[in-house]
Parts: structure tokens; C-alpha cells; sequence
């Protein structure tokens, strides 16, 4: 599914994942770089934040998970990468507050069991 969703995004997108621990935020992730042309191996960026990638464009992956408050992303130079020219995606997204672009695609996944999930894609057309 990652592969696919790719397919439909362009430099500018900024993508925001919502979920439990272990619903596949990474997962779905690695898929959408694989589909991106990106060869590195794509982790949760845990204790870095951002990890940049290569590949059709710009990749910027954002794990939010280790963010105490809105300040540390402020820190980061985040409007740099909102407003650049690749796409991000970002996990843990609602640890971003109200620094998200309001032009944004909404990813949110629910666990239905160990193997299903429920993906829920909303903005600019749910694509």
C-alpha cells in the first residue's frame, strides 16, 4: 500500500501519521520511500528525529515520539521542511500541535487485530 500511496505524492506534501505503538506508522513508511526511489534503509528516527532520504525527491521522516512540547520542533528549523521541497512524513504527528501545515494528508491507523489495521487518509482529496 506504502508503494502506492507514493505514487500520488509530490515535493511540497507533508504527510502526518496518527496511531497506538505498533500500529505501522514505520511500516506504512518504509513502503512510501520504497515506492519514492529511496535505498536506505528507512528506521523510526527515535533519537535523532529527522532522518533525511534520497530518492525520486527529498524525504524527510520525522518521529515525533520522543517530543515533550512544540519548542523542540520550533528548535529543529521544522518550516524549513513543512514549506521545502520534499515531502515529509511524520510520525506521531499530533506531538506537532498546531505546527502542522493546515494543507496536509491525515494518516490515521487503528489496530483491528495483530495482523489488521484500519487506515483512515484524509485532506487535500484523501487521496
Amino acid at each position: 500500500m506504502g508503494k502506492r500511496f507514493a505514487q500520488m505524492l509530490s515535493p511540497g506534501d507533508v504527510v502526518a501519521f496518527s496511531g497506538e505503538l505498533g500500529s505501522g506508522k514505520t511500516t506504512l513508511i518504509q513502503g512510501i520511500c520504497g515506492g519514492l526511489g529511496v535505498k536506505n534503509c528507512v528506521r523510526s528516527p527515535c533519537f535523532v528525529i529527522i532522518n533525511e532520504y534520497n530518492g525520486k525527491f527529498k524525504v524527510y521522516h520525522f518521529d515525533l515520539y520522543r517530543l515533550d512540547n512544540e519548542k523542540e520542533l520550533e528548535d529543529l528549523g521544522y518550516e524549513e521542511y513543512f514549506y521545502g521541497d520534499g515531502v515529509c512524513l511524520v510520525e506521531w504527528a499530533e506531538k506537532a500541535g498546531g505546527l502542522l501545515p493546515g494543507q496536509r494528508i491525515q494518516v490515521n491507523l487503528k489496530i483491528l487485530s495483530e495482523r489488521k489495521r484500519e487506515i483512515q487518509i484524509k485532506g487535500r482529496g484523501a487521496k
